[in-house]
C-alpha cells in the first residue's frame, strides 16, 4: 500500500500550483472553444491557443479536466487528494497516448508535441499536489511520525 504523508506542511503550496494547473487547463479549453466555434468537433485545422494546438474535442476534454481540478482545489481535503491522484495520472497517460498518434489520422484532438509536453508536465504537477495532499486529524499524524521515528 502506498504511502502519503498527513498533513504535509506543504500542502496547502503543492495545491496552490495544482491550482494553476487547473487554472490553465480551463483557460486553455474556454478560449479554444471560442476561437474554434463552429468547427467541426474533429477539425485537424491550424488553431492554436495559448501555445497549444486544438480544435473542439480537445478544448471540450481540457476544459472539463480543468473544471474538476478546480473544484477539487477549491472543496479540499482527501477529496482533492484523490481527485489530484486521478488526474494527475491520467494527464500523464493522455500525454503519451496523444504522442503516439500525433503523425497519423488517428490525431483527433489536434494535438502538436508542444501539447504533449503540457499535458505531461501539468500531470506531474498535478500529481505531486496530491501525493502531498492528504489530509488526517493531528492524532493520526502524529503516530505517523512516531510509527515512522521509532519503528518497532
Amino acid at each position: 500500500m502506498a504511502h502519503y504523508p498527513l498533513n504535509h506542511h506543504l500542502r496547502q503550496t503543492y495545491r496552490f500550483f495544482a491550482g494553476l494547473a487547473g487554472l490553465y487547463l480551463t483557460l486553455f479549453g474556454v478560449i479554444g472553444l471560442g476561437t474554434t466555434w463552429g468547427d467541426e468537433f474533429f477539425h485537424r485545422g491550424s488553431d492554436w491557443v495559448l501555445g497549444l494546438r486544438t480544435n473542439p474535442a480537445a478544448s471540450w476534454l481540457y476544459t472539463v479536466l480543468g473544471v474538476l481540478l478546480l473544484l477539487a482545489v477549491l472543496l479540499g481535503g482527501n477529496l482533492y487528494h484523490h481527485v489530484a491522484l486521478v488526474l494527475g495520472w491520467g494527464l500523464c497517460g493522455l500525454g503519451v497516448l496523444v504522442m503516439a498518434f500525433i503523425q497519423t489520422d488517428a490525431n483527433v484532438l489536434n494535438v502538436s508535441m508542444a501539447n504533449v509536453i503540457v499535458t505531461i508536465v501539468l500531470g506531474l504537477v498535478t500529481l505531486t499536489a496530491g501525493l502531498y495532499g492528504k489530509v488526517g486529524s493531528r492524532d493520526a499524524a502524529r503516530a505517523e511520525v512516531d510509527a515512522a521515528h521509532h519503528p518497532r
